[in-house]
């Protein structure tokens, strides 16, 4: 199916757009408290990447528990709740005054998002056919592309115009209009099977009762482990979670250095920094066009060998090749290449994870992409203070060119192909 035949589908449809609308609104909000700490509480570059960890480390912490209670909750109220909860908790920042208070407040905000991401997983993966699942997956990562590549811009302006306020109530109000969109639709939630040990019969012949099924903490635990097998038993899912997490982890370590890269390698104004750093998102937004286009037939493995391949290459142009006539193609090959690693595989997990599990595999993956940035946003931070930024560069084309005999390994050694 294409994208244009997968948004006639009503809950797509309207998932798209309740996505176009909170994304927007949070990055409007998150640009503004950037520009509140940077201009305003003259936060150090330590303080700013606090802000981006607050963000998204309890999604790296919570995401594998948030699913088990994801698979279990009635997806539309888990949507429509989280959605209504995110808008109080954006008030909440028009109170705020201080660098821990927005650490809180966008700490509090990424708790109830752990349970949202996985939820509309569900949603999309119920509502949506088999073979519209790669253009559904394409319409999400477009909407985030176009978000990073514009919202930077209309933020900074907005938030010169009449202040950062404005933004928090603008986010709430996205919140509220995505959670009343997701509420006037008809939702189906999964029914989740219990896994129950086959009977067995003992030497009298009388076969044994099965195993009831766990209650409490104990459920909860024997829900993650079973989310967590299915995962490392599935060579092509656990190779293309792992691919996806590294290339987040080389996005996370390249980012933060990008501007300092200009500055200090270049020796080019923030001007040069303005119109090069889009370079990345343009590059996925053409990307994942083109997959869904041109790369349709494609087996998501091959799709994830060359996009790890592409990101190495970019990486290794800026490293080898200091110069601007250089580091333009770089920055949109690596956005186009990470196009090529995101939306096969976020299309693979979807196609291989049976609905009852989606929420646990769904938040596992999230996790994963999350810990794997701020892994990224720290080491990057430590590296660059004892090797060169280019070296930095390198390290992480090398650590991509890696993982492709590592992927073929995985899936030779469980015998599962994609």
């Amino acid at each position: 199916m294409s994208m244009a035949e997968v948004l006639r589908i009503p809950v797509m449809r309207r998932l798209w757009y309740a996505q176009i609308v909170s994304t927007f609104g949070d990055f409007l909000a998150l640009f503004a408290v950037m520009i509140v700490m940077t201009y305003q509480l003259r936060a150090t570059p330590q303080q700013i990447t606090g802000v981006q960890i607050a963000y998204m480390g309890p999604i790296a912490i919570l995401g594998v528990l948030s699913g088990v209670f994801v698979d279990r909750w009635p997806t539309k109220i888990t949507l429509v709740t989280s959605d209504y909860l995110r808008a109080l908790l954006c008030l909440s920042l028009l109170l705020v005054h201080n660098v821990w208070g927005f650490y809180i407040a966008l700490a509090l905000i990424s708790v109830v998002s752990s349970f949202f991401g996985p939820a509309q997983g569900v949603a999309i993966r119920t509502a949506v056919p088999r073979h519209g699942m790669q253009s559904a997956q394409s319409l999400l990562q477009q909407v985030m592309m176009i978000m990073r590549i514009i919202g930077g811009p209309i933020a900074a302006w907005f938030v010169s115009k009449l202040g950062p306020h404005p933004a928090y109530w603008l986010d709430a109000v996205s919140f509220i209009a995505s959670g009343t969109l997701i509420l006037s639709l008809t939702l189906t939630t999964p029914t989740s099977v219990p896994v129950v040990p086959d009977p067995t019969t003992n030497p009298d012949g009388v076969t044994a009762p099965a195993a009831a099924e766990p209650t409490g903490l104990a459920r909860v635990v024997s829900d993650m482990k079973q989310g967590a097998s299915f995962i490392i038993h599935h060579a092509a899912l656990s190779f293309v979670i792992l691919a996806l997490a590294s290339a987040m982890f080389v996005l996370g370590c390249f980012a933060p250095l990008i501007a300092v890269y200009v500055r200090d390698i270049l020796h080019k104004s923030e001007k040069t920094f303005g119109y090069t750093s889009p370079m990345i998102g343009l590059g996925m937004l053409i990307g994942i066009n083109l997959i869904t286009t041109k790369f349709k037939g494609k087996k998501a493995t091959t799709l994830v060998y060359s996009g790890l391949s592409g990101i190495a290459i970019g990486v290794f142009l800026l490293a080898a090749l200091p110069h601007l006539g250089a580091m333009i193609p770089g920055l949109f090959i690596i956005g186009l290449s990470a196009a090529a690693v995101i939306v096969p595989a976020q299309t693979l997990i979807a196609l291989e994870t049976p609905p009852p599990m989606m929420g646990r595999v769904g938040s596992t993956v999230m996790s994963a992409i999350f810990t794997a940035q701020i892994l990224g946003l720290i080491l990057s931070g430590v590296l660059s203070e004892h090797i060169s930024i280019r070296t930095v560069f390198a390290l992480c084309g090398v650590m991509l060119l890696v993982m492709m005999p590592l992927g073929m390994w995985m899936q030779g050694k469980r015998g599962a192909t994609a």
